[in-house]
């Protein structure tokens, strides 16, 4: 059992609090799990604006979702900005709704919640103008600049879907994304700035828009300045549209369970599933999650320093916020430019007391030595946060110890995009937490472990994760798609929810997350499919087989290992690899990256042509000695050289 830590004695719960101690949480916990309808309505009608509120929580089951998604407050009627805007302007027009912290320090930028509404509104009229109504969707494919939050609350505010599209993301993966939800619009912006360097995001979109006839408009944020291609009567300027629209737009009405947005995810499959989020439920979940979760205070500044292109940014940078009338800050650039300590640097400058980053993160600053961290005034800091991935114990350690100097709480959150929001973590401040634990789940959510034989572990033990009973947050279908929904999360355990990720409970019955079970990869808290790597390296002319696994990777958590058959006739070399790294790029996008390459003369078979990928995940985790039976290979040879040519990183 891992060492605990008390919660630090300096720091005590508000007064107007949810959950004030542990003895609330267990009582919230038991009246959710007894009564989740009650449960969930009273806290939706406590935390939004409904323009009808609902009467009646949830529809369907788990044990119906074959027959169609289930839903909750199914008749309540909302527009989701309501509640993170406007309600705010009517009582504190002047605080600060986001703080921009631009690629060089001290670019920053503040919008109060007064002038956040007005460039909502603005931006939303302009949408309408060129065409944009209710239940259409908008692809918006930015860097971090608050004009990617007022994009999405512009769309919401219109009721319209957007998808917001990582934008480190390969042409190809925008065009798949704009084909599959049938986007007739795209917001993005000249170019992007990241790490003091430019990123071509307007010529991505024009070369994955080549040929898509159904495109109406581009609309363009001017961020830089920079000179981009044009096509005159599709692309227009932001500036030219939003900045001469009316200030006021009236709210939209929608239904609880209209889709608020789509989110790509990747799967065991090559082709990322749209993952669908509805207005009411999410906003609920997100804005208890984000007060509970973060013991949020009224005078708090949060920076969570994830991307909007994943749903670390919509949960907690931009709905889950400003639902609570949090100042929220957004962060361009990356945490080692120009150097180590731009985090604690912006901690000191913006009095910042809630930090949310990935482990990835926390590792590769670790390695930097801590003067960056000690030279900074931290005082500020009251909550650390870590999302994205399971965090190791060292790197736990050196956070709360270096950078929270011991009296921080720590909550290491575990959720996903298909959760909407954080299902198992601690409640700052009131959870004794273990290094590298999420220790217990949030009201609400019943995680269960299945073992070998798909039977409910009781008490200690270690299997795969599950939940018992739908949350309001959590997805409702896979856009266009709902058979692949019920596939990917109900058909392995009728009647409940598969993760996709193992999990240990202990003792105390905290939960400890092991990793994927699917051939999914979580690497610097991005997840993967092995098939899109495949499928982008046998798109290689010299390339006839690809096998990609992860591997323990000291910063990134996990790493990609590709093991590649070449053509007849062609040998591996520096230049082959480099085409192999440039058509990941290509195909999946700059955040994705072998990180070792083994040339092989086969892949290990079985006789009926299945590749054997228990042997390829022990060889790349340097376990050799731990294969199991190849009795059943069809070549046994091919094992022996793949153990042989194993490779590590330097």
């Amino acid at each position: 059992m891992s060492e605990i830590y008390p919660v630090p004695p300096r720091v005590s719960t508000r007064s107007d609090s949810p959950i004030q101690d542990m003895a609330q949480y267990r009582e919230a916990y038991a009246r959710a799990q007894n009564d989740p309808e009650g449960f969930w309505l009273d806290v939706a009608r406590r935390r939004l604006r409904w323009m009808k509120e609902p009467t009646h929580g949830l529809d369907g089951s788990y044990h119906t979702i074959d027959e169609g998604p289930f839903s909750w407050f199914g008749d309540g009627v909302l527009n989701v900005t309501e509640s993170c805007l406007d309600r705010h302007v009517e009582t504190r027009p002047s605080k600060t709704a986001i703080i921009w912290e631009g690629d060089e320090p001290g670019e920053v930028r503040k919008l109060s919640y007064r002038e956040l509404h007005k460039q909502v509104c603005r931006t939303a009229n302009a949408l309408r103008e060129l065409g944009l109504k209710k239940g259409e969707r908008v692809i918006i494919y930015m860097g971090m600049v608050p004009e990617a939050a007022i994009a999405m609350l512009a769309c919401a505010r219109l009721g319209a879907i957007h998808s917001v599209v990582f934008g480190g993301f390969s042409a190809e993966a925008v065009r798949d994304r704009v084909r599959d939800c049938g986007a007739e619009i795209v917001i993005t912006q000249d170019k992007g700035r990241r790490g003091g360097k430019s990123i071509p995001l307007k010529e991505v979109v024009d070369k994955a828009l080549e040929g898509e006839q159904h495109i109406k408009h581009v609309l363009v944020y001017r961020r830089t300045g920079e000179e981009v291609p044009w096509v005159e009567g599709r692309d227009v300027w932001w500036h030219e549209a939003v900045d001469g629209a009316e200030d006021l737009c009236p709210a939209v009405p929608t239904m609880a369970e209209d889709p608020l947005f789509i989110l790509y995810t990747s799967g065991s499959t090559g082709k990322p599933k749209g993952v669908v989020h509805t207005c009411g439920g999410y906003l609920t979940f997100t804005s208890y999650t984000h007060e509970i979760v973060f013991d949020l205070r009224e005078h708090d500044v949060y920076a969570c320093v994830a991307d909007i292109g994943w749903i670390t940014g919509h949960s907690y940078i931009v709905y889950g916020p400003l639902a609570n009338r949090a100042t929220t800050l957004m962060f361009e650039s990356i945490p080692t430019y120009p150097d180590a300590g731009r985090y604690w640097d912006m901690v000191e400058r913006h009095g910042i007391t809630i930090f949310y980053t990935a482990p990835t993160a926390i590792r590769a600053l670790a390695a930097q030595g801590d003067e960056h961290v000690d030279k900074y005034d931290r005082r500020t800091l009251r909550v650390l946060g870590t999302v994205g991935e399971p965090i190791n114990p060292d790197a736990w350690r050196w956070y709360y110890e270096i950078v929270g100097d011991g009296r921080c709480n720590i909550v290491d959150t575990y959720w996903q995009t298909e959760t909407g929001g954080v299902t198992i973590s601690p409640l700052a401040p009131l959870t004794a937490t273990k290094p590298g634990s999420a220790t217990l789940p949030l009201p609400g959510i019943v995680p269960l472990l299945m073992d070998d034989s798909d039977r409910i572990l009781r008490g200690p033990g270690e299997g795969r994760l599950c939940m018992a009973f739908p949350w309001p947050g959590q997805a409702r279908t896979v856009w266009g798609d709902h058979p692949r929904f019920v596939a990917t999360y109900f058909n392995h355990y009728k009647g409940y929810y598969f993760t996709g990720d193992g999990c240990r409970r202990d003792t105390d019955g905290y939960h400890w997350i092991t990793g994927r079970v699917d051939d999914v990869l979580n690497v610097s808290g991005h997840r993967m499919g092995t098939a899109e790597f495949e499928s982008a390296l046998v798109a290689v002319d010299e390339v006839a087989e690809a096998g990609i696994v992860g591997f323990p990777h000291p910063i990134k958590g996990q790493g990609v290992y590709a093991y590649i058959v070449l053509q007849p006739g062609f040998a591996p070399n520096d230049a082959l690899e480099a085409k192999l790294h440039r058509a990941v790029r290509d195909q999946i996008g700059a955040h994705a990256r072998v990180d070792l390459f083994q040339f092989v003369p086969g892949l290990p078979k079985t006789r009926s042509g299945k590749v054997m990928r228990r042997i390829l995940r022990k060889v790349a985790e340097g376990e050799p000695d731990k294969l199991g039976d190849i009795s059943t290979l069809a070549d046994p040879s091919v094992v022996e050289a793949i153990v042989s040519g194993a490779r590590s990183l330097p």
